[in-house]
């Protein structure tokens, strides 16, 4: 009998845990399935291409591109190891005085031994027109030597919320002096 009772005892806990488990998961889980319903009330996806100036100043009083972490070692004609933490204005012409449309937020480091090819890691942060306040957001190889450079678009906020696509750089000037740098940058975004 007692071997009855405890039987009956244990299917009775693994039916309460059964029961409860579940629903606890729900109540304290971090994901959750989305209605597909709410996802139609998103626009029509779209290709949209964007073109403006990178400006990447590294020298004067008011540097947008700082240093942030030093090659470990100076034989390296890479600078490999090397990181700039940027804040680069976004022009719609080649001039600095030209008309700011946003900023290039983020970084760049020396990842190659072999050639100067940077990692390259920013947000798009416009601030102009209705895309004021939305960012998209590059990750990927420059190989700054290269005449085309492309890289990956991997997402965005605000209107370019699930973007993806891909960014197109184009050295417009090198200063050598300097190390000042302007860019032609294409992207692509497919977008909601």
């Amino acid at each position: 009998m007692a071997k009855g009772v405890c039987i009956h005892l244990l299917a009775a806990w693994l039916l309460l845990c059964w029961v409860t488990i579940p629903a606890s998961g729900d109540e304290y889980g971090f994901e959750r399935e989305v209605d597909r319903k709410l996802m139609a009330k998103m626009k029509k996806e779209k290709l949209s291409h964007f073109r403006f100036y990178w400006h990447d100043v590294v020298s004067g009083k008011n540097p947008t591109s700082v240093r942030v972490v030093d090659p470990p070692s100076n034989e390296s004609v890479t600078a490999f190891g090397l990181m700039n933490m940027i804040d680069n204005p976004l022009t719609l012409g080649p001039k600095m005085s030209s008309k700011m449309v946003g900023r290039a937020q983020g970084f760049y480091a020396s990842a190659s031994q072999e050639e100067l090819g940077l990692l390259m890691v920013m947000n798009f942060a416009f601030v102009e027109g209705k895309y004021n306040g939305s960012t998209i957001t590059v990750l990927g190889r420059n190989a700054v030597f290269n005449k085309v450079r492309e890289m990956s678009v991997i997402g965005g906020s605000g209107l370019f919320r699930f973007a993806r696509g891909y960014a197109e750089a184009t050295t417009n000037s090198l200063d050598l002096k300097t190390g000042d740098a302007v860019v032609e940058y294409n992207v692509y975004v497919m977008h909601f």
